[in-house]
């Protein structure tokens, strides 16, 4: 008796880690959005995505991928400039209407907002755009004559 239930707790052992197994490595990746916001190498899954506060790790100290090789440009500077810059400025209305306060303290309240926003959410923004260019194996494009 003690016989079968181990018996059939190793047969049941097998499958289970057979099954694991294909399910790990899809689970291991993480997508773009995670990538972007944990800092997640988007081959492996370690957080090696950045060196500095908004620059990238020359390679992946997990896996080896060769980050520094991705260019993503001024894409997400950019665009989140464009975003952070029509946020402020609903909120700079909204403030200029509701309670009329000098010029000196819109300057004061809004130039540091808007820069810690374009700041704190490059980030996110340069990491989710690498994990993307490399799920999608997005290249520098080349004309040839």
């Amino acid at each position: 008796m003690t016989g079968g239930p181990s018996a059939g707790g190793g047969d049941s052992a097998a499958p289970a880690p057979a099954a694991a197994s294909p399910a790990a490595p899809a689970a291991a990746v993480p997508t773009p959005l995670e990538c972007g916001l944990k800092g997640l190498c988007p081959r492996c899954g370690a957080a090696t995505l950045f060196a500095g506060a908004v620059r990238f790790s020359p390679t992946c100290g997990a896996c080896g991928l060769r980050i520094g090789d991705s260019n993503v440009g001024d894409g997400p500077a950019a665009f989140l400039t464009l975003i952070w810059g029509a946020i402020v400025t609903a909120l700079a209305i909204w403030l200029e209407l509701a309670l009329g306060p000098p010029w000196w303290v819109h300057a004061l309240l809004w130039v540091p907002v808007t820069a810690a926003g374009v700041v704190g959410s490059l980030r996110v923004a340069k990491g989710w755009l690498l994990a993307a260019e490399f799920r999608n194996a997005a290249r520098e494009g080349k004309i040839t004559p």
